[in-house]
């Protein structure tokens, strides 16, 4: 006697997908999509990204038998539909039809996690199978090709989309396509997951809100076989984004356009002094690279994007001084690379006739633009006010001091201070960099004392020493004068906060790798590995503890001395 097994209905996966979702927690789930992250990269990760749906794709004959399938399943059957463009496309390059061949909608019925959290099955609906499409639905049924899990991306950047999409490569993930939905401003990152995934899904998605076409075009290059003249003309180019969004924040483009509310060059060029037919041509660029986006339905408009929010001054987190840094100043020392390359000057001196930094201390309006660009990257900061060596000194009875050296214009020290109202800090920079942190702190201020000096300036008698994005802007032996001047300040139980990025043991891609090349060209500088920072901090007489990652891909070192 021989007994057959039924395949499942379509109630039975979609019910099977419903309780997926309702069962998984985002650490638990990405441990075992990506086996092998652990520990701080698997913290670092579930920061930047949640569990968000399970999704199938379902062919029912008509819209009642799909409504009757969902209540089966215990989904709602209410809400409305969504052309699905992503998985329409790839189901018509799949099995070589027109993307107008296809229907494809999105149902997205609610899901509620451990925590009460709202999650969704996606159901990708191919409605009215007939002809082609009713060879495309069995195939597809048999296969399961657009089952997924996905995570959705919290306060999404190309930085952060970046540095998920590496760590997913980084551990056996492959890209698998993906595309950006203008029906819902949405960009989706597809991978097929390791060979060593333990979840039943094969594939996963990364869903970042907006238009993130530059980093989805990186994406999808890594999937394909390009031509290699493709490859290299895609990076060649890469000085025309510098410049187009270094344009962008110059105009005040971003101030003149809305979220919300479409524009076209017309309507746009009087505000910022701009030739319509020109600014129509930097708009379609930026749409390209997500800065702006083109209004579905109503062509040639353009509104703003949430990176591109990103460019106004008065942005939280704004990134326009950098904009205009990257493509004024530093886009010239870049010219100057192969110059650095064969004589190991910097490109900034060969282009200015000085070092960067005297060269910004005699331009006030410069500096003041660096400064205000060191803000940009500030995220990086968020998890320092709870870094055990910082709750330690706010807990310690008395009070403790933390002196922030070379700190900008308080961005970190204030952070600190802020969170923890027993600390007090001091603030050691150039003279015209303190009176602007005076200004910037404001009520924490009072808590805080300011020098004016140098690096052989380090005031003793502190708690907790920080020096952040300082020791890249040197070489081994200025770095070690540095390092030497900290430790002879330092009272033998303090404690010294290193915050840098890390240059990566192997080929991984990594920001540390690009801005290796930027301190090379600019200040003479570098990044390093952590066994690089461990053999500098040994030769000035301390110790690296250890380390750990921060935002940005940046991380802070912990060193006491020996």
């Amino acid at each position: 006697m021989t007994t057959t097994t039924q395949a499942p209905t379509d109630v039975d996966r979609l019910r099977a997908a419903a309780d997926f979702v309702r069962e998984q927690e985002t650490p638990d789930l990405l441990a075992r999509v990506l086996p092998g992250l652990d520990g701080p990269e698997l913290r670092a990760m579930t920061e930047r990204c949640r569990f968000a749906h399970a999704a199938l794709l379902v062919s029912p004959p008509d819209e009642r038998t799909l409504r009757a399938e969902l209540t089966a399943a215990g989904l709602s059957a209410d809400g409305g539909a969504r052309p699905s463009v992503v998985v329409r496309d790839r189901l018509a390059a799949r099995h070589g039809l027109g993307a107008g061949e296809l229907d494809v909608r999105i149902l997205r019925p609610a899901v509620y996690g451990p925590g009460g959290e709202r999650r969704a099955v996606e159901v990708f609906v191919l409605t009215d199978p007939a002809g082609s499409a009713a060879a495309v639905a069995a195939e597809e049924r048999a296969a399961d090709r657009e089952a997924h899990l996905a995570f959705d991306v919290e306060r999404p950047d190309p930085l952060v989309l970046r540095g998920l999409r590496a760590g997913f490569l980084r551990h056996g993930a492959a890209p698998d396509g993906g595309g950006y939905n203008p029906h819902e401003d949405g960009t989706v990152f597809y991978f097929a997951a390791p060979d060593e995934t333990k979840t039943p899904y094969r594939r996963v998605e990364l869903y970042a809100r907006g238009d993130h076409r530059d980093v989805l075009a990186e994406h999808l290059v890594g999937r394909r076989a390009s031509h290699p003249a493709e490859t290299l003309l895609r990076l060649l180019t890469g000085a025309w984004t510098t410049q187009a969004l270094a344009a962008c924040a110059e105009l005040r483009l971003p101030e003149a356009m809305s979220p919300s509310t479409a524009r076209g060059a017309e309507a746009l060029a009087p505000v910022v002094g701009a030739r319509p037919e020109n600014l129509a041509t930097l708009l379609r660029y930026l749409a390209m690279v997500g800065v702006v986006a083109e209004e579905p339905g109503a062509r040639g408009t353009f509104r703003l994007t949430e990176a591109g929010l990103l460019l106004r001054e008065d942005a939280e987190g704004s990134v326009r001084a950098l904009a205009l840094m990257y493509g004024g100043p530093f886009y010239e020392s870049f010219a100057r690379l192969a110059h650095t390359v064969r004589t190991g000057e910097p490109g900034f001196e060969d282009r200015y006739g000085e070092n960067h930094f005297d060269h910004f201390a005699r331009d006030p309006e410069l500096a003041a633009r660096f400064d205000r660009s060191m803000t940009a990257s500030a995220p990086m900061f968020d998890p320092l006010p709870q870094h055990p060596v910082v709750t330690a000194a706010a807990a310690a009875p008395g009070g403790r001091t933390v002196v922030d050296i070379a700190g900008g214009t308080g961005e970190l020290l204030g952070r600190l201070l802020t969170a923890h109202p027993a600390l007090r800090g001091v603030l050691l920079e150039r003279a015209h960099v303190v009176e602007a942190a005076r200004a910037r702190l404001g009520a924490v201020a009072e808590r805080c004392a300011f020098r004016t000096g140098d690096f052989a300036d380090v005031p003793p008698d502190g708690d907790v020493y920080v020096l952040s994005r300082v020791l890249h802007d040197w070489d081994d032996e200025r770095c070690r004068e540095i390092l030497r001047h900290c430790a002879s300040a330092m009272p033998p139980e303090a404690d010294l906060l290193i915050v840098e990025r890390l240059l990566p043991v192997d080929p991984t891609p990594s920001l540390a790798t690009a801005w290796d090349l930027h301190m090379m060209c600019n200040t003479g500088g570098r990044e390093r590995t952590a066994a690089a920072y461990a053999r500098l901090l040994a030769d000035a007489g301390l110790a690296l503890v250890g380390h750990s990652p921060l935002p940005l891909e940046a991380h802070v070192l912990h060193a006491r001395r020996r």
